[in-house]
């Protein structure tokens, strides 16, 4: 179920040029002070290596969605800090991908779904969500 939204969601994303990474990089980003955040915060919320998240980010770079600054706080380590050219296409895609996740996902279930989709989630992660 994961893969075939997850499929369907990359598949939209890359229409308006964003891979799935990107968008999740540029969406934390976007909630957070400031419009950045510590390579090593990032690679843990999307579970990823932080040599991985480099390489990602890199490339990111490149394409001017985001910008490295030296980290005050760990010598060894870097910001990702977002830029307006990363705001303009994370509000750009924005609209796509929530209309992707509901095509692929949320317009499926019904509110029944839905409710049972959260119990379940809250027991996963250990919370009781009613």
């Amino acid at each position: 179920m994961v893969t075939a939204v997850q499929a369907g969601t990359a598949h939209d994303l890359a229409a308006v040029g964003l891979s799935e990474p990107d968008y999740e990089v540029l969406s934390t980003l976007s909630e957070r002070p400031g419009r950045t955040s510590t390579l090593h915060e990032q690679a843990a919320k999307m579970a990823w290596s932080r040599s991985r998240l480099s390489r990602h980010a890199t490339r990111m770079e490149a394409r001017g969605l985001i910008r490295r600054a030296p980290d005050p706080d760990d010598g060894r380590g870097c910001l990702l800090v977002l830029t307006q050219q990363g705001l303009d296409a994370l509000s750009d895609a924005a609209p796509a991908h929530l209309a992707s996740v509901r095509h692929h996902f949320v317009d499926r279930l019904t509110p029944e779904d839905l409710a049972a989709l959260e119990t379940i989630a809250g027991k996963v992660l250990g919370r009781d969500v009613r």
